[in-house]
Formats: C-alpha cells, structure tokens, sequence
C-alpha cells in the first residue's frame, strides 16, 4: 500500500493520481500518521464503494455497542430484563409527553 502525504497530495496531485492507479490504494498521511485510506474509483464502481464505507461504519457502530454492553454488564441480560426496561422507558417516556403536553 502507497502512503502518500498531506504535502505531496496538495502539491504533485497527478503524481499521486498516477500512483493510486498503480497500487490500487493509500494511505493519506498528516504527520506521519494515518489519516485516509484512498481507493480508485470509476463512474461504475462508486456506488459499491460507497456502499463498503457505510457498511463499515456499520459494522464499527455494532463492535462499539458490543463493547460498550460488555463493560456495563448489558450483555448478560436477561429478556425479561430487557422487557422490563423497555417498558420502564416507555412509562417515562409517556409520563414526559404528558407534562409537556405532547402526547
């Protein structure tokens, strides 16, 4: 994989067009740390590249929760647990709407 950097990109853009077609991808660098991943995309391949990135984002968002049920504890609830919140937050919820009037 190519890296190229923030200066190189601003200064010698052809150059870095030339070698993205020649390696397939790069790493974008500011200060010798990563910061994008730079793929060569045609009118034909856009929309499935697009669709790799959000499916990405999808699947970081999914190992965040996961993580973040790990460390609290939320993974090992039970669905009658589950319910019981869900039932709670939605009282609270109901209970809210009614004393600002939005219901």
């Amino acid at each position: 994989m190519k890296t190229v950097t923030i200066r190189d990109f601003r200064t010698r853009p052809r150059a870095v067009r030339e070698a993205l077609a020649r390696e397939e991808d790069a790493v974008l660098t500011a200060n010798g740390k990563p910061l994008a991943i730079m793929l060569p995309v045609t009118a034909e391949t856009f929309d499935e590249a697009l669709d790799l990135v959000h499916r990405l984002r999808a699947l970081r968002a999914v190992r965040d929760i996961r993580l973040r049920a790990a460390q609290t504890g939320a993974n090992r609830l039970t669905m009658t647990q589950i319910d019981r919140i869900i039932a709670k937050s939605r009282s609270e919820r109901k209970a809210q709407a009614r004393r600002t009037g939005r219901h």
